[in-house]
């Protein structure tokens, strides 16, 4: 399949889908079970990712998306460990004798895919190396729809999808969660350092009136557009959003305690 290049407006998208990123409310228990999932193994995709040079949650996103976080499949595609893969790719790993680890068969598949050859992981890097894990029909082929690979559960898709090998369905809609939304949640949690700070100011920044900021989901629609802000938007400010209004515009929301101790 040919290869998108990860080109100035191809970052540029990326960081402006992942700060505007909001997890579908219907989903964000499901969303938050993934996590809770995740983060006892934290220390099994560690291993593999300090190997190779990659963030620890990017290897944790791709084994949600490829083996629903079976650890008892191979990375490349869901195969048992138990014999080489033989779906594609098949016959992976080619070294070893079976059963294999999971961790041997993870380094594996991303060391096939060139993953420990990256020098840098910038946000628009993990979204690009991961879309590009699932392939680029999506971008190639159906640019009216953003892949589901990445933003299922999310603000940013709601159908179309491959439900087999280059069979395209408009109406299919993708039942798994999007490994850009996991990295979002990750952050939304304190798990992982915010990516967000990374993000520039768009060129144009979003504005509201003053009525308009008044409502919750609103203002953390708008604190979500600063670098090093991530809020959860859920029409509920709580401590983190009173924290952003602080960082932002120099004030606490009313009816924080802490306003009154400062």
């Amino acid at each position: 399949m040919a290869k998108v290049n990860l080109t100035k407006s191809l970052a540029n998208e990326y960081r402006e889908l992942f700060q505007t990123l909001e997890i579908s409310p219907n989903r964000f228990a499901d969303v938050d079970r993934i996590i809770d999932r995740i983060l006892p193994q934290r220390q099994r995709y560690q291993s593999v990712a300090g190997s190779l040079g990659t963030p620890w949650f990017f290897v944790s996103a791709i084994h949600n998306m490829e083996s629903s976080l079976n650890f008892k499949a191979h990375l490349h595609n869901g195969d048992s460990l138990k014999a080489r893969t033989h779906h594609v790719p098949a016959g992976r790993p080619p070294g070893g004798i079976p059963p294999f680890t999971w961790e041997e068969s993870a380094g594996d598949a991303l060391q096939m895919r060139g993953i420990d050859r990256i020098g840098e992981w910038s946000l628009e890097r993990i979204l690009y190396e991961l879309e590009g894990y699932n392939g680029w029909g999506y971008r190639l082929h159906h640019q009216h729809v953003k892949s589901p690979y990445l933003w299922s559960f999310s603000n940013h898709y709601s159908k179309g999808k491959y439900i087999s090998d280059g069979t395209w369905s408009d109406t299919a809609v993708s039942r798994q969660c999007g490994a850009a939304v996991v990295v979002k949640r990750l952050e939304q949690r304190g798990e992982i350092p915010l990516l967000s700070e990374q993000v520039t100011r768009r060129a144009t920044p979003l504005r509201f009136s003053s009525r308009e900021i008044a409502r919750a989901d609103d203002l953390q629609r708008f604190l979500n557009t600063f670098p090093g802000v991530s809020l959860r938007v859920d029409s509920k400010p709580g401590e983190k959003t009173s924290d952003a209004v602080e960082r932002i515009l120099g004030f606490r929301l009313e009816g924080d305690p802490r306003k009154e101790e400062a």
